[in-house]
């Protein structure tokens, strides 16, 4: 008699228990059934997006239609903050800290539901913090929570491979946990976008999975089951950054399971200014001539 086939996911028989344990239930469903979520995801999505089949097709973090479900949206927060050892809030803020100057733009790719772009507007009150996902039911989850902080935040639904923004507008562009969530050449075309809206000199800030670690520990990729982390942790951020033309890049450990890359788009450089110099009409020295001169 064949073996039966194993049909629930790890996620399924080990973790959802787990956080269920943890999670308080009541208090997420009080949550959900607090938002008008048609009238709310209406008035923050984008016609005009189109979503890829990876993204429409994949479900992270073990929940069916990925992202674009209301339940990814409610459950993100209080999964994510088992997930981000020893502290989420130390992790994320390893990459606000490492934000270099006054930036007057910030732009935040795959915001999901806003918790570094608030940790970006509280470091940074002066700057416009704009935050951009392709899920709009994770915006809405962002917009509650910014409105609840009384932060100006603008929250827009988009593909960080093709925002849509002006070139050249943002002096700080940085992505939390999104690439290990893309297929690798998504990840190479968002650092391309990401190039492209940059103000010269510019710094770009990458927070994700360590992929040193993942290559090492086999089973951290198959615990979450997410589709693509394996194809993230074989890759070299260093190298795609580097490709993409970027400069002075960075990667360094963030408690051991997570890295954070920076890199600078270069300056312009300068064409040298010809000059004529014009020789002193003298006549020719002798020898104590040019010893005098």
């Amino acid at each position: 008699m064949p073996m039966e086939t194993q049909s629930k996911t790890i996620f399924e028989q080990f973790l959802a228990p787990l956080f269920g344990q943890l999670i308080d239930r009541e208090a997420l469903l009080e949550f959900r059934n607090s938002i008008d979520w048609e009238a709310a995801i209406a008035e923050i999505a984008n016609p005009q997006v189109i979503y890829p089949d990876y993204y429409q097709n994949s479900n992270f973090h073990g929940v069916q239609n990925g992202y674009l479900s209301i339940d990814a949206a409610v459950t993100y927060d209080p999964i994510t903050q088992y997930v981000l050892p020893p502290n989420e809030t130390w992790v994320r803020e390893s990459l606000v800290k490492a934000i270099q100057g006054r930036p007057r733009r910030i732009l935040d790719l795959g915001c999901g539901t806003g918790t570094t772009t608030r940790l970006l507007k509280r470091q940074f009150p002066q700057a416009e913090v704009v935050g951009l996902d392709l899920s709009p039911q994770m915006l809405v989850v962002a917009d509650h929570k910014a409105r609840t902080e009384s932060l100006d935040l603008t929250l827009r639904h988009g593909n960080a491979i093709a925002t849509g923004l002006p070139p050249v507008s943002f002096d700080v562009v940085c992505a939390t946990l999104l690439f290990h969530e893309t297929p690798p050449a998504v990840a190479k075309t968002i650092l391309q976008e990401s190039w492209r809206v940059l103000s010269p000199g510019g710094q770009l800030l990458v927070l994700d999975g360590n992929q040193q670690t993942l290559r090492s520990i086999d089973w951290l990729n198959t615990i979450f089951e997410e589709p693509f982390i394996r194809e993230y942790g074989q890759g070299n951020l260093d190298a795609w950054l580097g490709y993409a033309g970027f400069e002075v890049v960075r990667t360094q450990d963030v408690f051991w399971l997570n890295q954070l890359s920076t890199a600078r788009k270069p300056l312009p450089v300068s064409t040298p200014v010809q000059t004529s110099v014009q020789t002193p009409d003298i006549e020719t020295p002798g020898f104590e001539g040019v010893l005098a001169w």
